[in-house]
């Protein structure tokens, strides 16, 4: 085991650290035996509100990104970062990431209990950042348990991940029956007109060809139900991959932190 300040870890991504750490210090845990990465800011903020990060679809990590960590440690947000394969965040079964478990039940049962063991935090005080695959699932979660889930932020969401059938995804298939199943799977589809989170911000760069239409029928049926969202579906900054993602990291790690304020108050 390595030590860092005031937490023993098991395993340390991105450096050592030491008494004096002033930059928070990521590590690897294993949660319901599958791994997450972890983030301790060098403060914890007062409220304890944690981020759940949900990665793309190449499965890139956040240990090595100094953008995403630098507004992390800005914010005083513990950061948890489950690794579930090309699972799609969805509650079916990915053979990939686990042959009994879905990712979807990952997160509620094993993921939201090592946060509340580990930090003492519950649901509402847990925010959703999710980039591409993960934007998508971070979207999803939230409108299937806005209750759980009021503070949502999607960078580059793949929201119609169904068209990925014609791309010749390997994993999709083994999921779903037929492009049809999928898109009836989507976040889009999991609106709700009368339920839904509190506070969602998602965005996604114009150049993006694969998935700014989905973004933008996104944006269509919220401002048609009269849900509130913020948005940016303007702002070119590389396309799709971590280019646009670090470009957009501070608003949408800004949003998280305000706006779980904005609830924690809201709930007193």
């Amino acid at each position: 085991m390595a030590q860092c300040g005031w937490l023993i870890h098991k395993k340390w991504l991105g450096g050592e650290g030491t008494l004096a750490d002033t930059s928070g210090c990521w590590s690897e845990e294993t949660v319901g035996g599958h791994p997450c990465d972890i983030f301790e800011p060098a403060v914890m903020n007062q409220a304890g509100f944690v981020i759940l990060f949900l990665h793309g679809v190449h499965i890139g990590r956040l240990h090595e990104n100094a953008h995403f960590t630098d507004q992390f440690n800005r914010h005083g947000l513990a950061v948890i970062s489950p690794i579930t394969q090309r699972s799609w965040w969805t509650d079916l079964i990915c053979e990939e990431f686990d042959p009994e478990l879905t990712a979807e039940q990952h997160i509620l049962n094993n993921v939201l209990s090592y946060i509340e063991q580990r930090w003492g935090t519950k649901a509402p005080r847990i925010g959703l950042l999710g980039t591409s695959m993960g934007g998508q699932g971070s979207l999803r979660f939230a409108y299937k348990y806005p209750k759980l889930f009021p503070v949502v932020a999607a960078i580059s969401p793949a929201i119609d991940y169904q068209q990925r059938f014609d791309q010749g995804d390997a994993t999709l298939p083994l999921m779903y029956e037929e492009p049809e199943a999928a898109r009836q799977d989507t976040a889009t589809l999991h609106v709700h007109p009368l339920n839904w989170p509190m506070h969602q911000f998602f965005c996604c760069d114009p150049t993006d060809e694969d998935w700014f239409e989905s973004s933008d029928r996104l944006q269509m049926k919220l401002t048609s139900l009269g849900i509130p969202f913020e948005s940016d579906l303007e702002t070119e900054a590389g396309g799709h991959g971590f280019t646009y993602y670090n470009h957009m990291a501070e608003r949408a790690i800004g949003f998280l932190a305000e706006r779980l304020e904005t609830e924690r108050r809201r709930l007193v």
